[in-house]
């Protein structure tokens, strides 16, 4: 993090800029967003998802000074609507007319309205217009009006002016809701023309003056813990053209500028290895051409060490790039970098700068997302016993919200709503939510398997005891805590396919309201069997009549099987001394799955609705087939399938390249050799990819930030490395970690929660509601806000596309911190 000189008199400097904020007229870009210095409006760039519905990056969208403020400008049909209230469907985008206009053509078809959003560049600011294709009909009355959505945490403490009427923006949500049993807020202000949020901050200051009705303002989090602050007219009966008219004026500072953001990797350098930092920069500021290293002294001054000039790495999305090359510097000790009047969080120099950068992520993140039993860690509970009373079956040609599928066929032996025995024990919830995704509770089971084979991971903070459902972080128990790991992942997998012969798509809770639980997971379910002869509040031994059982999706999916296949057969190897009797078991569960799958061609999909492309079920064979491999020791059933597999390997090598590797000492040379032109090729394809940006790592520009992606390719670079060090180098792998651990765009932090000096400390975990953390976890990091705008939210935890911990991820990051860390031994 940066800290400010002169910080008073930069904060003077502000305010009195404020005072004297230029009228700067916004300009339609090629982009068709409005634009001018401190100020972006986007216009409809991001959509709603049809999967997710309100992800609060759509609509109309104000960055106002660097910062998104402001969100889902769009008739919506709810004051406050939450996760998966309608949305419109965005229809197309056009330019205007007027000049500096754009126009918006969404719809909602469920109930025949349709409409367009003109927003015109006017004075300092801009203007809002709904026209409506029909008069809004009697039906829609009370529900149909125009939102604009403005973050809380902008506004978290200051004021706003409903006309002259002052208010105060709550720090938590208090009301005051309707006594009619609705559950809906009522408005913190309403009945003026004008409102001004944020007088006081020039800043965040904006003002909405409405010509067509009243204004209202709204505290969507009394609805919802995700919710924003809602400014909203409502639309009459029978209005159609110019049925809201808003004229939006921003508070834009004269010749603001983003201060530089110097990012760097936060756990600091090993001597021997390379050292860059990225100096991010607005285009419309200076860029000094010189940074400076300086080293900490045990009385807190500054020693110089190293001036140097910067080398630009030019301009990706909206910002100008440089970067500061250090690698000269060996000598331990503690430093930072002095760069245009500012200061970096100080970082370390040393030998053991990596050593303890993955261990939290195995010890506490991961032992916090098992499900099935209780977790503390010394005085906190993090969870009691969880879905004990796990799972029924689910009903037939449904489509959850969550995006899991169930088509005309179970798969199962059980009827829809049936209690499915077997299935409350192991595995891990997937992410911020608490489903168990199988593929992905597969992965970790893979991942910590390699991570023991090729890394060793011999680490030992937490106790497991299965039988007694507990577990215990910071309490040693003389096991593995990887092995212990592995094994709780398989219990969940064997426990699928001792059910139904094959894995399932996954579990998960059937309501909105308990998926939308915050807290501990040992309360969302009662733990009690559901038992139709019961009443709702009924209880009567281990049963219940509250249908709060959580749903397990059945369908039987070739992906899904080869998945846990491979993550059994893997799993078989890590548990064979520690308990053999549940390695043979899995291993004779994976030859089976496996060898089902070996006859024609594979259906690909896993079950779920929330991707872009489908799982890839051949890739999935690949992975499998490896592992049966290594486990056989090169058994010829597994090397012949493979050589017929190398087609796949060849047109999916991006994703299936580690696993391929992994096969060399299993295989002949002519395997290996096969291989060469694949590397070569992935290499030139990488480079080309990595070298639109300058961070030296694929960068995702899609509606999930790419975190994931990036310690994939950390790893898989890395073991194309040990086997082809004369193609690939370590540096994509300590890009990888650079990224991951604060050099990345938006800020400078840690996206792993407690590990580097500064470190992403409000996340979207189970415990988001408390704007806390889950130490060890790894968020997905930067997302492109589309046309060109990196985000990483630092205060507000609910953007689950920026800060959802996910399990898979995880673990993948404890493979690509373990690859960093063998990787600066080679540069000693």
């Amino acid at each position: 993090m940066l800290k400010r000189i002169g910080f008073t008199l930069l904060t003077s400097a502000s305010l009195l800029a404020s005072a004297h904020a230029l009228a700067q007229t916004l300009a339609v870009t090629p982009a068709e967003t409005l634009e001018t210095q401190g100020l972006t409006v986007m216009v409809d760039q991001n959509q709603f998802s049809p999967i997710f519905f309100d992800e609060k990056n759509a609509g109309i969208q104000i960055v106002l000074h660097g910062e998104r403020i402001a969100t889902d400008g769009a008739v919506r049909l709810n004051r406050t609507p939450e996760q998966w209230d309608p949305v419109p469907a965005f229809l197309g985008r056009t330019r205007g007319t007027e000049a500096n206009q754009i126009v918006v053509r969404s719809a909602y078809k469920d109930v025949d309205l349709a409409y367009k959003v003109k927003v015109t560049a006017e004075g300092d600011g801009f203007r809002i217009a709904v026209d409506l294709d029909q008069p809004l009909p009697a039906s829609l009355a009370g529900k149909a009006g125009f939102n604009l959505d403005f973050l809380p945490t902008s506004y978290f403490g200051k004021t706003y002016l409903m006309d002259a009427a002052p208010g105060l923006f709550p720090r938590h949500a208090t009301g005051p809701m309707a006594k009619d049993g609705s559950g809906d807020p009522i408005p913190l202000a309403a009945g003026g023309k004008s409102i001004t949020l944020a007088p006081e901050d020039p800043l965040t200051r904006v003002t909405i003056t409405s010509d067509a009705g009243a204004l209202e303002l709204y505290d969507a989090r009394n609805r919802a813990q995700n919710g924003w602050f809602v400014v909203r007219s409502p639309i009459a009966v029978g209005a159609k053209d110019n049925a809201v008219v808003w004229h939006v004026r921003p508070n834009v500072v004269k010749n603001w500028v983003r201060p530089p953001v110097v990012s760097f990797n936060q756990a600091g350098y090993t001597p021997g290895r390379s050292k860059v930092a990225l100096i991010e920069t607005d285009p419309h500021g200076p860029a000094p051409a010189e940074a400076e290293l300086v080293k900490l002294a045990a009385d807190g001054t500054r020693q110089p060490v190293l001036r140097a000039a910067v080398t630009s790495r030019g301009r990706w999305m909206r910002y100008n790039y440089a970067a500061f090359d250090f690698s000269s510097v060996r000598e331990p000790g503690v430093y930072a970098i002095a760069y245009g009047g500012q200061v970096t969080n100080p970082f370390r120099i040393a030998a053991d700068a990596y050593d303890r950068i993955w261990q939290t992520s195995l010890d506490t993140f991961i032992a916090e997302q098992m499900d099935h039993v209780g977790i503390r860690e010394q005085y906190r509970v993090w969870s009691a016993p969880s879905h004990l009373d796990d799972a029924r079956q689910a009903p037939p040609n449904h489509v959850h919200f969550d995006g899991y599928k169930m088509g005309p066929n179970l798969d199962s032996p059980f009827k829809p709503g049936e209690h499915i025995p077997g299935l409350n024990v192991g595995g891990f919830q997937d992410a911020g939510d608490y489903d168990i995704q199988t593929p992905q509770n597969a992965a970790v089971v893979r991942d910590l398997v390699w991570g023991r084979e090729l890394y060793g991971l011999d680490w030992d903070e937490t106790s497991v005891d299965e039988a007694a459902r507990a577990v215990e972080i910071r309490k040693p128990d003389g096991k593995p805590d990887a092995v212990q790991q592995i094994r709780h992942g398989v219990l969940q997998l064997l426990a699928q396919y001792k059910v139904f012969g094959h894995a399932i798509v996954g579990i998960i809770d059937p309501a909105q309201r308990q998926y939308a639980h915050l807290g501990d997971a040992g309360s969302q379910t009662d733990n009690l069997t559901y038992d139709a002869a019961l009443g709702t509040t009924e209880r009567k031994g281990g049963s219940s009549g509250a249908q709060d059982d959580r749903w397990a999706f059945t369908t039987d999916l070739p992906a899904n099987n080869l998945a846990v296949a491979g993550a059994l057969a893997a799993a078989s190897r890590a548990l064979a001394d520690s308990d053999p009797a549940m390695a043979a078991e899995a291993l004779d569960a994976a030859k089976v799955l496996w060898a089902r799958q070996q006859k024609g061609k594979i259906k690909a999909g896993d079950g779920r609705d929330d991707s872009g492309s489908p799982w890839s079920a051949d890739g999935a064979n690949v992975g499998a087939t490896v592992e049966l491999l290594i486990t056989s020791k090169g058994d010829k059933l597994y090397a012949d399938r493979l050589r017929g597999l190398m087609p796949v390997i060849a047109k999916s090598f991006a994703w299936v390249g580690a696993s391929a590797i992994r096969a060399i000492p299993y295989m002949d040379a002519q395997y290996r050799a096969a291989l060469v032109p694949m590397v070569r090729a992935a290499k030139a394809k990488r480079d080309a990819e990595i070298g639109k940006n300058p961070f030296g790592v694929p960068i995702s520009e899609g509606n999930w930030a790419g975190s994931h992606q990036v310690v994939e390719f950390g790893s898989t670079m890395y073991l194309m490395h040990k086997a082809f060090p004369e193609i690939i180098g370590t540096d994509y792998t300590l890009n990888a970690i650079d990224y991951v651990l604060g050099r990345h765009p938006a800020n400078n932090l840690s996206l792993v929660s407690t590990v580097g000096t500064a470190s992403k400390l409000i996340g979207y975990g189970h415990n988001r509601a408390d704007y806390g953390f889950i130490p060890g976890g790894l968020v997905p990091g930067v997302l492109i806000v589309k046309p060109d705008f990196p985000e990483l939210k630092t205060d507000w935890p609910f953007l689950w596309f920026e800060n959802e911990y996910t399990v898979a991820t995880t673990s993948a990051y404890i493979l690509a911190a373990n690859a960093a860390i063998e990787a600066t031994k080679e540069d000693r």
